[in-house]
């Protein structure tokens, strides 16, 4: 088979996930690249069919040790015939559980070979510079790593040109899925009077939780605490306030210091 098409998906809300797969990409080198950006709603409301010479490249941050339930009906409209399929995940320094495993199990449900998988590390989304979590990840060590995966995965497919069930990656993780999929119901996102109302945030905002007429006003059961909102407003208006999700950057913060590597399978 003669694969020319990459075609490049990723739920993506504070950038990392996207950076990585960009990196994949270029090692990767296709023919030809389409990427299909699915962070926010309007972007989930069309099905992708692949074709039989494609190649898909498709990333995903972990949430809770588990693949972001806000793309799970999206997912499920995926429409595949045996393509050769580049799954990754991308953690905040704390663990991936069962993520990766769950997402290679979603996408040969829908006809996709997965024949690589990667586990990355980006900045936490609930990292600031009052408690850093994996700060400034991916680095350029892990864009490196990223960029060679893919001339890696590019030279395998030359090598075996119809890759079939045979070659399917089996990374770590259990059945039932650990982790936990409920959205958090919580009230975290303080705005300060520097906030101007120029609408960035509700215009990101990977489930429409932002009001888009009074950026103010949150609904805190569409929230998936990505926190894009807050890493990307344009006059920091925005930040976490004291309780649970404070409480939690805190413990992440403290307790997983040590800079996690990525992992690779093929």
């Amino acid at each position: 088979m003669n694969y020319q098409t990459l075609k490049l998906v990723s739920f993506s809300p504070t950038g990392t996930t996207e950076a990585i797969l960009n990196a994949i990409a270029q090692g990767f080198n296709p023919g030809d690249l389409i990427t299909i950006d699915i962070t926010r709603p309007k972007q989930r409301s069309q099905p992708l069919l692949l074709a039989t010479d494609d190649i898909l490249l498709i990333g995903v941050p972990v949430y809770m040790g588990r693949v972001p339930e806000v793309i799970g009906p999206w997912l499920k409209t995926l429409h595949a015939t045996n393509t050769p399929t580049i799954c990754v995940v991308v953690y905040g320094n704390r663990v991936y559980d069962d993520a990766l495993l769950e997402l290679r199990d979603i996408i040969i449900g829908n006809g996709c070979l997965p024949i690589a998988a990667g586990a990355f590390i980006g900045e936490h989304s609930f990292s600031s510079s009052e408690t850093p979590i994996a700060a400034d990840r991916p680095n350029p060590s892990d864009l490196a790593l990223a960029e060679s995966f893919g001339r890696k995965i590019k030279d395998k497919l030359l090598t075996h040109p119809n890759p079939d069930r045979n070659c399917l990656i089996s990374p770590p993780g259990q059945i039932p899925y650990r982790g936990e999929t409920t959205l958090w119901d919580v009230d975290f996102i303080a705005v300060s009077p520097a906030c101007n109302n120029c609408q960035r945030c509700s215009s990101i905002c990977p489930t429409a939780a932002i009001n888009p007429q009074d950026s103010r006003q949150i609904d805190h059961k569409k929230c998936i605490t990505c926190c894009a909102c807050i890493k990307k407003c344009p006059t920091q208006a925005r930040s976490i306030k004291p309780g649970p999700v404070h409480d939690a950057a805190n413990r992440l913060h403290t307790n997983f210091k040590a800079p996690k590597q990525p992992e690779l399978f093929y």
